[in-house]
């Protein structure tokens, strides 16, 4: 081999090698790209993933707060407009007062909740009277949905032979409610003219009557 042909030789054998060594050194780290791509995606995935757990958990898949019959669970107060309230003589022959039972029926559709007295006022001709507490135990209770509780108006007969203090209406207010119902005055017509301030009407704890008195 001539000296001219072996140096194109020589040089021909070297740009091969550069080529190969360029081509592996391509491959060497298109594969360390590739092998780090699925780590990248994958820990991007599990990233999203935590974020969607997080906002599945945190979304209320329950019932949401307010619906249902009961709001968050609990048993929500009775009200007035979703209590029928009534009321009927219940006195007993030989009892030196006089005494009405007040029923308070539930019509919500729902269990509702109620504790305590009711308020009571007499309408009369002479002004609105209110009714003081036994001060019995008053316990709570939860009225089912289509039930009913009682408690009980007492107040003194009228034995004077006068005229005594005319009775015209009733008035309730369930517990812990503003909202009042007037009703008609079931028992005696009048109470005795009293002296001094303190009311002579006395009303009780829910359930301190019984059904029909």
């Amino acid at each position: 081999m001539s000296g001219n042909r072996r140096k194109a030789f020589l040089v021909s054998a070297a740009l091969v090698g550069c080529t190969m060594l360029m081509t592996a050194c391509q491959d060497t780290n298109s594969g360390a790209s590739q092998g780090s791509s699925p780590a990248s995606s994958s820990d991007a995935s599990a990233a999203g993933g935590g974020k969607d757990s997080a906002a599945k958990g945190s979304d209320g898949q329950g019932t949401p707060a307010g619906t249902g019959p009961n709001e968050n669970g609990k048993i929500g107060k009775c009200r007035t407009d979703e209590l029928k309230v009534t009321a009927k003589d219940s006195t007993v022959t030989g009892d030196a007062d006089g005494t009405v039972a007040v029923e308070l029926k539930n019509g919500s559709g729902r269990d509702c909740a109620m504790s305590g007295y009711a308020g009571v006022d007499l309408k009369t001709n002479a002004g609105s009277l209110s009714a003081k507490r036994t001060g019995e135990k008053a316990d709570s209770i939860v009225l089912k949905d289509g039930k009913s509780v009682f408690f009980g108006v007492h107040y003194p007969v009228n034995t004077s032979g006068g005229s005594g203090v005319r009775i015209t209406g009733l008035v309730v207010t369930p517990p812990d409610e503003t909202k009042s119902v007037t009703l008609n005055w079931p028992g005696a017509g009048s109470l005795p003219v009293t002296q001094g301030t303190d009311s002579p009407v006395k009303v009780g704890p829910l359930g301190s009557a019984g059904q029909g008195g």
